[in-house]
């Protein structure tokens, strides 16, 4: 089938924002110490750089999501580019690390104006037979920017400095901001006269997700992040019940209830990307550590997984045009399951050939669960609510990637205490990373049996 020229306008600028929006923050882990080195910051601030993006993103993505359902998705998404970029400039002539912070929550809060209608003007403008497609490609070059990232921006760190990531990031925002905002064409908005935006609800909202997220990220015996978390939880039981009663909520509560494949595509998202976001910093430890490879060989080795994803994609997303989508996410994350229990065997006379095969598996589970998944959401809601439930998604991941982490946080304190992971000996980093994948496996099997309950429109009619 031909794409008319708005079609193809919208499909460059939705896989170009996918890949800036990745690539620069897996480019930017590398170049952490140097900025840290540079403004003399500590590693728990200099952290900040990664945690302020994360959780811009996590809490403002479903609140501009709908905003976007109800203003005009071309607007937030071309406005979002625009903030992303001019923050991404702003930063790579930084002059201390709480500038850069401040431009990292800046350019977090244009990721979610992005992340929240990207994939929703996508699906807008093709018919519902091509929809698995063109989600191929954008999910594709989402990890395109992660496998790009390390090489490129540890390529451009290295020789030039750490600011160059930055301009190099802005310069291609600023590209796609001009197309953006010359040629992506307008979308219409279903309103109605009830349409009216939920300020309270968003702010709790937002409390709820920050507080939460935090609370996680920081989980230990220190009373401030449990008291911190135990709020987020608070206000989410009050966000629930606010909405539940509201005529035009932010979020339709009601439907995660008298919608179940929604609600189980949802958790089973959270799943997936919980049980496997660890996998790229735990093997990392593992071949530096245990097989005593450099880390430009390690990342070497574990840049497979991503670009299986990025080269799979495409047709998994294809794929779930004709066959039902949850059938695909299952079988994926089915394989992903495999993949971490193949890494939860590894130990010092592994060889390297069954690393390699776990990585592949799990790339190729993961190319089957996100296109067909992401799929499955979108086919359970109206046109007229796709932001939000693609923020909701975005959300779900963000959340799962935080669990993962702390799951690992925790195990490591078992068998480790305050060890540093690179200083540890070779025999309680198996023992960390054999517990780890055997939970991390238990939960993406629980995710399986939750995938396999889903039952969708298009299941139905095929």
């Amino acid at each position: 089938m031909k794409y008319d020229k708005g079609q193809k306008t919208i499909i460059f600028v939705v896989i170009t924002t996918a890949f800036a929006t990745t690539f620069a923050g897996s480019a930017l882990n590398l170049s952490i110490p140097d900025i840290g080195k540079e403004f003399g910051a500590g590693a728990g601030l200099v952290g900040w750089l990664v945690t302020a993006y994360m959780l811009t993103v996590a809490a403002l993505s479903v609140p501009f999501g709908r905003i976007a359902d109800l203003s005009g998705r071309k607007r937030i998404l071309t406005v979002g580019i625009l903030i992303f970029s001019l923050s991404a400039a702003a930063a790579s002539f930084g002059i201390s690390i709480w500038m850069l912070i401040l431009l990292r929550v800046m350019q977090g809060t244009g990721g979610a104006m992005i992340f929240s209608t990207s994939t929703a003007v996508l699906i807008s403008a093709f018919p519902q037979k091509d929809r698995g497609k063109v989600l191929g490609l954008s999910i594709a070059s989402t990890y395109v920017g992660l496998s790009a990232g390390p090489v490129v921006g540890g390529l451009l760190n290295h020789n030039l400095g750490w600011r160059w990531i930055f301009a190099v990031t802005a310069a291609i925002g600023f590209l796609v901001f001009v197309i953006a905002w010359r040629k992506l064409p307008a979308q219409t908005q279903e309103k109605t006269a009830a349409d009216c935006y939920d300020w309270p609800g968003s702010l709790l909202y937002v409390g709820m997700i920050v507080l939460t997220m935090y609370g996680l990220s920081e989980l230990s015996t220190d009373p401030v992040p449990v008291g911190m978390l135990a709020a987020g939880i608070l206000l989410g039981i009050f966000f629930v019940r606010r909405e539940w009663r509201m005529k035009e909520p932010v979020v339709q509560i009601r439907m995660f209830r008298s919608n179940p494949a929604y609600s189980f595509s949802n958790l089973a998202a959270l799943l997936n990307y919980g049980a496997t976001f660890a996998i790229g910093y735990l093997m990392s430890i593992y071949l530096q550590v245990v097989m005593g490879y450099s880390s430009q060989t390690a990342g070497l080795i574990l840049i497979v997984q991503p670009a299986l994803m990025a080269l799979l994609s495409p047709y998994t997303g294809r794929l779930s045009d004709r066959i039902s989508p949850f059938k695909l996410a299952s079988f994926g994350m089915a394989l992903c399951a495999a993949g971490l229990l193949v890494f939860s065997f590894a130990g010092r006379e592994t060889p390297l050939w069954v690393i390699i095969a776990g990585l592949v598996i799990t790339g190729v589970g993961f190319a089957f669960f996100s296109s067909p998944n992401t799929n499955a959401v979108m086919d359970c809601v109206e046109k007229k609510d796709y932001g939000v439930a693609s923020s909701i998604l975005a959300t779900m991941r963000s959340i799962g990637h935080t669990a993962s982490m702390v799951a690992v946080t925790a195990i490591v304190s078992v068998y480790m205490g305050n060890q540093e992971l690179t200083e540890a000996s070779p025999r309680l980093l198996i023992k960390t990373v054999h517990t780890a994948f055997l939970i991390f496996t238990a939960v993406c099997g629980a995710g399986i049996l939750i995938s396999l309950k889903r039952k969708t429109k298009q299941q139905e009619r095929k």
